[in-house]
């Protein structure tokens, strides 16, 4: 039955209303969020790391690219950058950092084991997670190098976790993870397909979208026709002076201490953790300490300069901070010193360890000296209370000190907000404890576009009948109306 001319009229005016007010909100909420900041810890298989570790192997590993330790027996990847979107549950976020796996040593000198997992990186869609990651490796029994890039390693069994809806950071805990058979060939076949790997767990920040506003290119004012009486003069360039020497416009120094005695403060015998102070930053595998005050000779490379921030460590019969760093450097060496104060008790200046820093001069405005090996004074061997001796290598200092006003400090390795701190926006339904929960903070409602998507569609659904009704309503109306034959 066709409808009279009125009536198509009014059903055409309803379903353009709703498409304008539907299309809008769709596109917002289209927009993916970018990830940016935030921390993977994954201890890849406790099991492999006490072999390679143990009598057999009998070999170590080490870390790469700014990772860190948590804990005991976890890796701490960093700086994550990527996308979620809250509509769809999509995320993807890749981290920095590796670490390398060596052991049975050979008489050449060279590892039959030497396996290296890098930049490891989350992708999750439509409940499926994959965990990708660069690695080389030997292979067992032929010795070959292979060497993949972003190697889909290990499956996420994501049962119970819904990642629609987060806001910021966005956190998942205790994901169980097995290999792949990909991951299988690129871990050198030391374990077949299928294989329980350690759980996953990761905190990212993630920023709101963005929405641009549309902009009108601005008036430009009237100018007089009249000619000038003279020629503009071109400005002379100025001549700019280099650093002068006893300046600098910021330094600052990185240090993780020790990874053992880390370890060994957060670990199942000290029990313990450490505090940051005054301005300290946590790099994950170091401690920054900013705000470098002193004098720096750019010519020679003589530094002499006191930082702000401190670094506590607690635990059981542990109490030891270390503040008001200072750091001096001549004729190419350096000496890390700091306030030591353990159980309440400060000696002041305590030289803790020496380092090699050759040429500290600046080269586009930025003196550095990077990851140079550091060695325990008999200072420091006194301040951790005879626990390492004098000599012992401790962890790497890096120092970096600006004379220009457009060079920066290298950046921090980003762990990003700490999740554990945000309460979850609902209590998550009673589980098997092998499900994880996704971890949302309370204010995801506040942080997120808008209504969902769902919301709309009921709005639509409900405008569509009162159109349809009020269509029927004038189609009856007519005939109502109309005059009989």
């Amino acid at each position: 039955m066709l409808l009279s001319r009125p009536a198509r009229a009014l059903a055409v005016t309803l379903f353009a209303a709703l498409l304008a007010a539907l299309i809008p909100a769709s596109a917002a909420h289209a927009e993916s969020r970018t990830v940016q900041g935030g921390r993977l810890d994954w201890g890849i298989k406790s099991s492999f790391q006490s072999y390679v570790t143990g009598p057999i192997a009998q070999g170590s590993w080490s870390l790469t690219g700014g990772a860190a330790t948590v804990g005991g027996s976890q890796f701490r990847f960093h700086s994550a950058r990527g996308s979620y979107d809250p509509e769809t549950g999509a995320f993807e976020a890749a981290f920095s950092g590796g670490v390398r796996f060596t052991g049975h040593r050979k008489a050449d000198g060279t590892n039959e084991l030497d396996l290296t997992i890098s930049r490891p990186r989350i992708r999750i869609q439509g409940g499926q997670g994959t965990l990708y990651a660069d690695m080389a490796s030997k292979a067992k029994g032929s010795g070959r190098t292979n060497v993949s890039s972003q190697v889909p390693l290990a499956t996420l069994h994501l049962g119970g976790i819904d990642m629609r809806g987060g806001g910021s950071p966005v956190a998942l805990a205790g994901v169980p993870a097995t290999l792949t058979a990909q991951g299988a060939t690129a871990f050198a076949g030391y374990y077949p397909a299928g294989t329980r790997l350690d759980p996953v767990s990761l905190s990212v920040d993630v920023s709101a979208p963005q929405r641009k506003t549309p902009t009108t290119a601005p008036t430009a004012a009237p100018t007089s026709a009249a000619p000038s009486s003279a020629p503009p003069k071109s400005p002379e360039p100025a001549e700019k002076p280099g650093p002068a020497a006893g300046s600098f416009r910021a330094a600052a120094v990185d240090w993780g201490v020790r990874r053992t005695f880390r370890e060994y403060v957060t670990g199942s015998i000290a029990q313990g953790k450490w505090t940051l102070a005054d301005g300290a930053q946590d790099g994950g595998a170091l401690f920054r300490f900013t705000g470098g005050k002193g004098t720096y000779d750019p010519k020679t490379g003589v530094l002499d300069a006191a930082f702000a921030g401190s670094v506590r460590f607690t635990g059981t019969h542990l109490d030891l901070t270390l503040g008001k760093v200072t750091v001096r450097v001549k004729d190419g060496k350096g000496t890390l010193g700091a306030d030591v104060t353990t159980s309440g008790r400060t000696e002041k200046a305590v030289p803790l360890v020496t380092f090699a820093a050759p040429r500290l001069v600046p080269q586009d405005g930025l003196a550095a000296v990077t990851e140079a090996p550091a060695t325990l004074t008999e200072g420091g061997a006194k301040a951790f209370g005879g626990m390492y001796r004098a000599g012992t290598a401790m962890d790497p200092v890096s120092l970096a000190v600006t004379v220009d006003e457009k060079a920066k400090l290298p950046a921090l390795p980003d762990l990003g907000s700490d999740a554990a701190a945000t309460p979850p926006a609902t209590a998550p339904a009673a589980t098997a404890p092998a499900k994880p929960a996704t971890t949302a903070p309370a204010t995801a409602a506040a942080s997120s576009s808008g209504p969902s998507t769902g919301t709309y569609l009921a709005i639509g659904a409900g405008v569509l009948v009162v159109a349809a009704l009020a269509v029927l309503a004038a189609v009856r109306r007519r005939r109502t109306d109309a005059p009989t034959s």
